[in-house]
């Protein structure tokens, strides 16, 4: 039933060989025989892919539920002995707040639990939890896998920013409408960008347009500073760019809408490494983005609002 359910949440004989560290020969030998023996067919492979047939997908709905208890049971037994342990891996964005806020809660984890080894994958792109063998993401996107549970730690605010350079030169805008007539960097080639602005009950979509687009946070700041135009991005960000007047918050009284930040896994019946970290991360990220907000550089700005809502767990 393990060896199953591994093969079928890879998606692959190779990978589910290497994750299971056994020979790829074997594994295909026993899932064949488990097929034999049940006298119905779980997997349909050809040369390039392997799906599951409606049986094996019938069957893997309730396989992958009794393994996964199983397995917490086992890590229960083995935590209640000697603690939590095993490797940890996490993927991330390679945002600059993560890595210096992720890196302080992975800091205190690994102190707190010395029989947990952890590896984090920074990843720009698309997460596979099961094909990479994950055990938690910390995003700030939906994942399109909609079987995969997300947990909302927070809510980081975004505003537009800009060099005084820029301003100076250009003008500030007064009203959402005024930056019609300024260049914004975005990240759609070719293409405007709206952007929704919100103050109070009061909405205004904005479509944007620039000279200048990329699909990189960090180089659209590098841009801005440079003096090339006004970038929509996470107060947390900039903070030092604003403490140190290289950059200016534009429209400092309008919001626009908060990036929710998740913590991703494949399921509720989780180890006892990975609910560990989880719990941590949970009580402490929410208030080190807060405390963010609250410093030297906000204090510069026409508004008191926050960078960051607290969403309880």
């Amino acid at each position: 039933m393990a060896l199953f359910v591994e093969v079928a949440k890879q998606k692959s004989f190779s990978k589910a060989a290497t994750a299971l560290g056994m020979p790829i020969s074997s594994l295909s030998r026993r899932i064949s025989h488990f097929e034999q023996v049940v006298g119905l067919r779980l997997l349909d492979r050809t040369t390039r892919r392997l799906v599951l047939t409606p049986y094996g997908e019938a069957y893997l709905a309730q396989a992958g539920r009794l393994v996964d208890e199983a397995q917490q049971a086992l890590d229960n037994l083995v935590a209640a002995a000697k603690g939590p342990s095993g490797l940890l891996k996490i993927a991330a964005p390679p945002d600059f707040w993560v890595l210096h806020h992720l890196s302080r809660i992975i800091t205190e984890f690994s102190a707190a639990y010395e029989h947990i080894r952890v590896h984090v994958d920074l990843k720009p792109s698309a997460i596979d939890l099961v094909g990479d063998n994950y055990d938690l993401a910390v995003t700030i996107e939906e994942p399109r896998e909609t079987s995969l549970i997300m947990r909302k730690v927070a809510e980081i605010g975004n505003g537009l920013f800009a060099a005084p350079a820029y301003l100076n030169d250009r003008g500030w805008p007064k009203d959402p409408h005024d930056l019609k007539n300024h260049s914004a960097i975005v990240s759609s080639h070719g293409m405007s960008t709206t952007w929704s602005l919100n103050r109070g009950d009061e909405t205004v979509p904005v479509p944007v347009n620039g000279p200048l687009s990329c699909n990189s946070p960090n180089l659209a700041r590098k841009f801005a500073l440079a003096g090339q135009g006004i970038i929509s991005t996470h107060r947390l960000s900039v903070e030092r760019d604003v403490a140190n007047g290289r950059l200016e918050q534009v429209l400092p009284e309008w919001d626009l809408p908060p990036t929710p930040v998740y913590i991703v896994t494949t399921s509720r019946l989780l180890p006892a490494k990975t609910r560990s970290f989880i719990e941590l991360a949970m009580k402490k990220l929410p208030v080190m983005l807060a405390a963010g907000t609250g410093g030297e550089a906000w204090s510069k700005l026409r508004t008191d609002h926050t960078g960051v809502r607290l969403i309880s767990p």
